[in-house]
């Protein structure tokens, strides 16, 4: 019997029960999971922010032991040890055929496949984002998992999933940081904090983190912040303290950062803002933050209700770029082996993102602390 976080209603509490795992199809892969990161995105399934068929069990950030292979798997064997992949690309849709894996029409196409039943009833289980780690053992399609790079820790490698990923390549596919360039990183969580790692491996010059709890400037830190900047709830303000186009200057007020960041660089803004969060108001604070020209790149995950305005003088006149970032716009299979080399040489600290190591039963707690901004990355541990 396999022990799982079971979602049974879209807003509902996470409940840790028995279910019942079939053994892996042709093109599927049976896994044994060592750990799973518990992510956002799993509490924007749960809260019905993404789209989830329910009942599931969430969990998409994962690595552990493969136990079984169907028929046609050639991949990976037993005995492997694997990253889960919870959007792999088909390889032939028109976004895989245009280069662009991370955007695969039919990447979310297990998510909406039963895998597994509730042993009490028999009812029919869905996958979260197809990969279903908050449990003892999954069961994915075999292009679902990548192998391990080796010096790699099984545990901690679950952050490889998306965190990790998510992160390094907002940095160094998404906002193309160079050599020097400042970097603002707005939300330091477990994407946040690698957003930070990944800015110090491409040689990032000054670089800000901005959260609203001041716990988390060791963490920021330690990750390579040269500056923390703890800010409120920042409202969508015009540039504060700097004339615009029109001739006016915005109001500061103690929640917006984008002052403080603008004079801690020059006056300008960073050349780069990461916005982790996915709110409104501090898309719009990343926005204002980034000097003329610079790159705004949106990598958290908003509700459809989040609407961020801009004028059109202001669009014109500051000449920055402004772009949404999927997955890091990653190609795992391409990405996963360069950070694991930085990681094995030092450059990236996997376990300095975790702040805590907990059990099924403390994802809920989990997901409040996420929703209060405590913490970097909660790790569960089978």
């Amino acid at each position: 019997m396999i022990r799982a976080a079971v979602l049974p209603a879209i807003g509902g509490p996470l409940r840790v029960q028995d279910i019942e795992l079939p053994d892996p199809g042709p093109a599927q892969v049976r896994v044994r999971l060592a750990a799973a990161g518990v992510c956002h995105s799993d509490l924007s399934l749960s809260d019905g922010t993404l789209r989830q068929p329910v009942p599931a069990v969430l969990g998409h950030e994962g690595a552990g032991t493969v136990t079984a292979v169907g028929d046609g798997v050639t991949g990976v064997a037993p005995g492997d040890a694997v990253v889960l992949n919870w959007a792999p690309s088909c390889g032939t849709c028109h976004y895989c055929g245009l280069g662009e894996p991370w955007l695969c029409a039919r990447a979310g196409d297990a998510a909406a496949t039963p895998y597994a039943t509730l042993a009490a009833d028999g009812s029919a289980l869905y996958p979260g984002l197809g990969t279903a780690a908050f449990a003892d053992e999954t069961v994915v399609p075999a292009h679902a998992v990548l192998p391990l790079p080796d010096g790699v820790p099984l545990t901690d490698g679950a952050l490889l999933g998306c965190a990790v990923l998510t992160g390094y390549g907002a940095v160094h596919h998404s906002a193309r940081v160079r050599p020097g360039e400042s970097v603002a990183v707005f939300g330091i969580g477990g994407v946040g904090l690698a957003v930070l790692q990944a800015a110090r491996v491409a040689g990032a010059g000054t670089i800000v983190a901005v959260d609203v709890s001041p716990g988390k400037e060791e963490l920021a830190r330690a990750a390579g912040a040269t500056e923390f900047v703890l800010t409120g709830a920042p409202g969508a303000t015009r540039e504060s303290g700097q004339t615009d186009a029109t001739g006016a200057t915005g109001a500061t007020g103690g929640g917006d950062p984008a002052k403080r960041i603008r004079a801690l660089t020059g006056g300008h803004g960073a050349d780069v803002a990461i916005e982790c969060v996915g709110r409104a108001d501090t898309i719009r604070a990343a926005w204002s933050a980034t000097r003329r020209g610079g790159r705004t790149t949106v990598v958290g995950i908003g509700g459809k209700d989040q609407q961020v305005t801009f004028s059109a003088l202001e669009l014109f006149y500051f000449g920055r770029t402004l772009s949404g970032c999927v997955y890091g716009n990653s190609d795992p299979a391409r990405d996963l082996p360069v950070v694991a080399e930085h990681i094995r040489a030092g450059r990236f600290d996997l376990s300095a993102m975790v702040t805590e190591r907990i059990g099924l039963d403390g994802i809920p707690a989990a997901f409040d602390a996420m929703l209060a901004g405590r913490g970097g990355r909660a790790l569960v541990v089978f």
